[in-house]
């Protein structure tokens, strides 16, 4: 794989980019500090606005590494963070990665994390030469998986009891797309 780490992508109502210290603010409003947000994802509410910077300046050293992969979700006509989409997972062996997200709740609903999926899945498939992504999400949560299944992943399974969030142990019902599966969309 070509690892090119975090580059600001662009799209019709987006742009994915790093994110910096300075974005703690609108994170923690917008989504960080939302249990409804974080329901099904394996972090918690962030307390303050200052954890919020903490952990972002953690990641502005991470972005150091061409295999870290963690994008800030900027809508482009309010200029504000409102979500993230990351790679979760990376084999390299198999040139496959798995992607996460999560937006704020007031964007929810408004087709943003699909354009922000289908942006990655171009990417990862056009330039770094992956082969395979992969996501899944609780069976509690289907609107992860409407995301997914819009974006041209495939439905593969559930895998029962296998992955740990806020909500406990759940079964993770997992989609994916490989390029073949793109190249011929």
């Amino acid at each position: 794989m070509n690892h090119t780490g975090t580059i600001e992508i662009e799209t019709e109502r987006l742009i994915l980019r790093r994110y910096t210290p300075s974005d703690a603010e609108m994170m923690f409003a917008n989504w960080a500090n939302d249990p409804e947000v974080t329901r099904y994802l394996i972090w918690e509410p962030h307390p303050n606005p200052a954890s919020t910077r903490e952990l972002l300046e953690v990641w502005e050293k991470e972005y150091d590494d061409p295999k870290t992969y963690n994008w800030c979700i900027e809508l482009k006509s309010i200029h504000q963070p409102i979500g993230g989409i990351s790679v979760t997972r990376l084999v390299e062996a198999v040139q496959a990665v798995e992607i996460g997200y999560c937006i704020g709740r007031a964007f929810w609903n408004q087709g943003i994390l699909t354009e922000a999926l289908n942006a990655l899945i171009a990417f990862f498939f056009d330039q770094v030469g992956a082969n395979r992504i992969a996501a899944h999400h609780d069976t509690r949560n289907p609107a992860s998986g409407k995301v997914m299944l819009k974006s041209g992943m495939k439905f593969e399974g559930v895998a029962r009891q296998a992955v740990l969030n806020n909500q406990g142990i759940y079964d993770a019902v997992q989609y994916a797309i490989l390029k073949s599966d793109w190249q011929g969309k």
